[in-house]
């Protein structure tokens, strides 16, 4: 395993990542992807629960596709800033502790999307969402919100901040 993480980090895409705009991009897109993910769970949290009043619960399904399409920028930057040091960010417990959220939030992310298609359509006609449909859109912002932190607290806390 060790020979297949050194030669990761030694390969000419990590030597693009360390040493040109390849570290700086990635960071970027990965904020750029974590704002749409977060940024959009959040109108749609604030929406089930009562703000954006002139939004129909339907209508919030079209924001889906571009959490998910941030949430792809996020696995492509990501990986991208992983590969500048492959054995360190698997050794690290921030990063491990990271990454089981992400697989967190993916979940809770599905159930939460189909939550929201099984049900939006009730919740327009009566005017009300769901205790379910409340538990989820919470759960499903909390998971991307730690996340979140989670990230920044790799690059802080963890034995990945010294570059």
């Amino acid at each position: 395993m060790s020979d297949l993480l050194d030669y990761l980090a030694t390969s000419p895409y990590a030597e693009w990542v360390d040493e040109s705009w390849g570290w700086p991009l990635a960071l970027v897109l990965h904020a750029l992807g974590m704002a749409l993910v977060v940024g959009l769970m959040a109108i749609i949290s604030l929406r089930l629960f009562g703000v954006f009043r002139t939004i129909p619960y339907g209508s919030l399904r079209r924001f889906i596709p571009w959490i998910w399409f941030g949430f792809f920028v996020q696995v492509i930057s990501g990986f991208t800033l992983w590969m500048s040091k492959p054995g360190q960010y698997l050794g690290d417990v921030m990063f491990d502790t990271k990454f089981t959220l992400v697989w967190v939030a993916v979940v809770v992310m599905l159930i939460f999307q189909g939550t929201l298609k099984r049900e939006a359509a009730g919740w327009d006609s009566t005017g009300k969402v769901s205790p379910r449909g409340h538990k989820m859109v919470v759960l499903t912002f909390v998971a991307w919100a730690a996340v979140t932190v989670g990230g920044r607290l790799t690059a802080y806390l963890g034995t990945l901040y010294l570059r």
